[in-house]
């Protein structure tokens, strides 16, 4: 049941299709080897082997065949112990979700990948920059230097592109759907982005009530 929830919002996100599910290590390792996904979603709670062990042996998989494209992993877990997470960074995932989540918390996630994966495909064609490396590595995401507690670089990241796709601007309950964040969310990430001077704030004026707020990119 919580596998095929998982998979509605993997499909709900754009640019993912599930291609298959798996009930146990085993048959995860399985389910990689014929399917050759770009991502996995691992549980550490799995009824044969850990996931995390899972992971190792999908890395051992692919040293021993230099032809094999590499995987993607995002733990999505209830599993809370700081040894959990550190083996699962160590062995390569990407991120660690602990349970429970909401829906826009796994496809935050997801977009943050997707975004991760583009930078790299650019890399191959336009070589590396710094600045570039810093991003994915996670050293200086955009405007984390900047960012106050509270507001994450995934998420402004997430807004900024939101922004840039609507040039004739936007309001914060527009931007809210377009990202699969709450309204609230999604007005604190452009208000601030307003005190910084990176967006422009409009009023237009309806009928009754307050005046809408209007943000657009400058």
């Amino acid at each position: 049941m919580v596998a095929k929830l998982h998979g509605r919002y993997v499909s709900a996100t754009e640019g993912f299709t599930v291609v298959g599910a798996a009930h146990s290590g085993a048959e995860a390792l399985r389910a990689a080897e014929r399917l050759r996904p770009d991502l996995v979603l691992l549980d550490v709670y799995l009824p044969d082997m850990d996931g995390i062990s899972v992971l190792r042996e999908l890395r051992a998989a692919e040293r021993r065949d230099a032809s094999r494209d590499g995987v993607d992993a995002l733990f999505i877990t209830a599993a809370r112990e700081a040894a959990a997470v550190r083996s699962a960074l160590r062995s390569g995932a990407l991120h660690y979700l602990i349970k429970p989540f909401s829906p826009s918390a796994l496809q935050e996630q997801l977009r943050h990948i997707a975004a991760l994966r583009s930078r790299l495909d650019r890399l191959k064609e336009a070589g590396a920059r710094q600045e570039d490396v810093d991003q994915i590595f996670g050293a200086r995401p955009p405007g984390s230097r900047e960012l106050p507690k509270g507001l994450a670089p995934h998420t402004a990241e997430l807004v900024e592109r939101i922004l840039r796709g609507h040039p004739g601007g936007l309001s914060a309950s527009e931007c809210a759907e377009a990202g699969s964040l709450s309204r609230v969310s999604a007005r604190r990430y452009l208000e601030y982005f307003a005190e910084r001077g990176r967006v422009e704030v409009t009023l237009r004026y309806g009928g009754t009530g307050r005046p809408e707020r209007r943000y657009r990119a400058v």
